[in-house]
């Protein structure tokens, strides 16, 4: 399954305030509208929007969110340095696909939480379940949720909540089912030994599994490469070698599960992972008997 990190990322305001992910320094610098100009083009990952993402082959989001400081009232928006679009306005962008397209099952990953406390958090999952309603596959194990499952029960989407509330809630499957490991390193061959590492540890059964072929820039990364960006300075260079890993890739119990990538619409990413499922069918038509 191809996946996009920081998948709301696509917007950001550099007008709103920097947000409650960053720490105390940045958001003093960030007072000067050229700092908070020069981290949106750090803060952006995708140029996708969520329908775009969706018509291309994405199905597994990455979902950072925070309240507004300040604000009255407990409207979610979705962060990366700096705020992106409500949450509730991505929820119905992305309901709006199911509908026209029934058969297609994505899953929702709500794995950051800032400036929230348990009111904040409520709202946010009621809102979740008005936007897709009998859409939601309760937790299961996850070995029994297949695309048949998935169609035999008219669910469409999995929302996995890494706070405890998820208790709380049958439709909220609980992080620790949606690991994914972060390589951290600016370096594309400690990335790729990285994701090779984490395959292979990976649990072999009862979760699923994300590789995050992603490269993160430091602090001097950034400062070296101000105004150039994370997509100039570290994605277009680095894509092509991620993608030939990902070719070289088996899907199944023992390769890969779910793949993230950044601007995923810069070479033909969803494409290739989504050709990896053939090879899961060719295993499916191959004789097993001699």
């Amino acid at each position: 399954m191809m996946g996009s990190h920081d998948s709301f990322s696509y917007w950001v305001d550099e007008k709103s305030p920097v947000g409650p992910d960053q720490a105390t320094a940045i958001k003093r610098l960030a007072r000067i509208s050229l700092v908070r100009r020069i981290m949106k083009k750090w803060s952006v990952t995708q140029n996708l929007t969520f329908k775009e993402q969706l018509e291309g082959g994405i199905r597994y989001f990455d979902l950072r969110v925070s309240s507004k400081p300040g604000e009255i009232g407990q409207e979610i928006y979705f962060i990366h340095g700096l705020f992106g679009i409500k949450v509730w306005d991505g929820l119905k962008e992305i309901n709006t696909f199911l509908e026209q397209h029934p058969k297609e099952v994505i899953f929702l990953d709500f794995n950051h939480f800032y400036a929230m406390d348990d009111g904040h958090h409520h709202f946010l999952i009621n809102r979740i379940h008005s936007a897709f309603e009998s859409k939601l596959c309760a937790v299961e194990c996850v070995e029994y949720v297949t695309l048949q499952y998935m169609w035999e029960k008219k669910h469409q989407v999995l929302i996995f909540y890494h706070h405890p509330l998820y208790q709380e809630y049958p439709f909220l499957w609980p992080g620790n089912k949606m690991p994914a490991p972060w390589a951290n390193t600016t370096n594309v061959h400690k990335l790729l030994q990285f994701l090779e590492t984490t395959l292979e540890e990976r649990s072999r059964y009862g979760t699923f599994h994300v590789s995050q072929a992603i490269l993160t820039p430091r602090v001097k990364t950034i400062a070296r490469h101000l105004v150039r960006g994370l997509k100039n300075t570290l994605v277009h260079r680095n894509l092509p070698m991620i993608l030939n890993w990902v070719k070289e890739q088996k899907p199944g119990v023992m390769g890969v599960n779910i793949i993230t990538s950044d601007f995923v619409e810069l070479v033909d990413f969803a494409a290739t992972v989504i050709a990896l499922n053939d090879l899961l069918l060719e295993e499916d038509e191959s004789p097993s008997k001699s």
